[in-house]
């Protein structure tokens, strides 16, 4: 178990109370360097600007005419009808100026995601009160890698990806700006002379995006069956119950060690992750285009895509611990989209170890080409916690396949209501 699980919560609460606050009332004395902001404002006209930036970040949220092709809004990728996540079952996404450009990694959903703290490569801390002295190493962050702080700064990296809106520059996004419909308002929330500045309009324009994706209502409305539950307003089954205990038991999934299913100590609905980045050696997926070239790897934080980190080996192969609030309604799993059903994901940490003939490929000698998506320099950045914990070929997994099933009942129940159906 990593020993800041349960202990993030306690950043996890904090880090909710500020994050989801919106609003910062900015001293008169001056503003922060680059600022959209207006300036210091009451309370009550703080709340009236997060209000018409969330309506306005909606419309440009749901525009296919702020992409390149003019075919592909956020909405695109990411579906409000599954929790702003993808509806396909690729491993990734097209995207560019003809929509022909294949992505690199799987499309995560945006629900979720608004306590995440700031990226840092060491977070002091641990599930002793008193002892704060443990380094649990890289934690934070959005994206798979953790290279976006905030929701504005994430917002900027699929506006000018060649692979995904595909815009050549800043430019060309406010030029998409300046003939939307709601350019008015844009004007009249950030000043009426501001789309004549296209890097304060680029940077107004990820601030509204950036503003819409901390809409409660939206982005994390806790309506779960599970968050009911909690709540003591609903009930689980024999098999859900028995899946979250297996979920959360240290000798058998260990689930819980990175996905917190508890609430905070001030009762905040737990994440469903402890924003840590972890490296498990998922199969190579031979479905993404980049991987046909042998000497391509992904390796997540050390890059390709964040390349602040790029040679230092202890941080290749790890990826963030993405939350499995609805986690049920997703078609592929994992950052390169390898497993297409959550069964799947669920069995491959029970027998990453014990089976790897199942996961990964032979080589032409007929043994297992294990760990095949990362090379043999960064096996010690493994992660070989319960359930790997030492088990080897032809050990007992730790989960039997009813157990596996338990644990995938469970995760149905983290469903949010309005995603019922889907």
């Amino acid at each position: 178990m990593r020993p800041y699980a349960k202990a993030m919560t306690r950043w996890t609460s904090a880090a909710f109370a500020i994050l989801t606050g919106i609003i910062i009332l900015w001293p008169a004395d001056g503003l922060p360097e680059g600022s959209v902001n207006p300036g210091p404002m009451s309370r009550a006209e703080a709340f009236a600007r997060a209000e018409a930036l969330t309506a306005l970040g909606r419309k440009m949220f749901f525009d296919p005419a702020l992409s390149a092709s003019g075919k592909q809004a956020c909405s695109s990728c990411h579906d409000p009808n599954h929790a702003f996540g993808p509806t396909s079952a690729s491993p990734v996404e097209m995207g560019g100026p003809n929509l022909d450009q294949p992505g690199l990694r799987a499309v995560p959903s945006l629900r979720y995601l608004q306590a995440a703290p700031v990226f840092t490569e060491h977070f002091y801390d641990s599930e002793d009160e008193g002892d704060e002295s443990v380094d649990n190493g890289p934690t934070g962050g959005l994206t798979w890698d953790g290279r976006a702080d905030h929701g504005k700064d994430q917002a900027r990296i699929p506006l000018l990806s060649p692979f995904e809106m595909g815009n050549k520059d800043e430019a060309q996004v406010v030029a998409a700006l300046r003939r939307a419909p709601y350019a008015d308002a844009f004007k009249a929330a950030f000043g009426a002379d501001v789309l004549d500045h296209p890097q304060d309009a680029f940077d107004a324009a990820v601030e509204a995006l950036g503003t819409f994706e901390q809409s409660s209502t939206d982005f994390y409305p806790y309506s779960s069956r599970y968050d009911a539950f909690l709540a003591g307003k609903a009930t689980l089954t024999a098999q859900e119950l028995h899946g979250r205990a297996l979920f959360e038991d240290e000798a058998k999934g260990n689930c819980a060690s990175c996905h917190l299913s508890e609430p905070a100590n001030d009762g905040e609905p737990p994440q469903f992750t402890d924003y840590g980045l972890i490296a498990i050696a998922v199969p190579r997926n031979p479905a993404i285009a980049a991987n046909a070239d042998p000497n391509y790897f992904d390796l997540g934080l050390c890059g390709p895509l964040r390349i602040d980190f790029k040679g230092l080996m202890e941080y290749c192969g790890l990826f963030k611990t993405p939350t499995l609030r609805n986690v049920a309604l997703r078609k592929s799993f994992f950052h390169n989209g390898y497993f297409h059903t959550l069964r799947e994901a669920v069995a491959f940490y029970a027998s990453r170890d014990t089976d790897p003939g199942r996961w990964y490929p032979k080589n032409a000698d007929g043994t297992v080409d294990k760990f095949d998506d990362l090379p043999k320099a960064y096996w010690g950045n493994l992660n070989t916690d319960p359930p790997f914990n030492g088990r080897k070929p032809g050990d007992r997994p730790a989960l039997t396949d009813a157990e596996i099933d338990d644990i995938v009942a469970f995760l149905g129940t983290l469903t949010d209501a309005d995603q019922a159906g889907q």
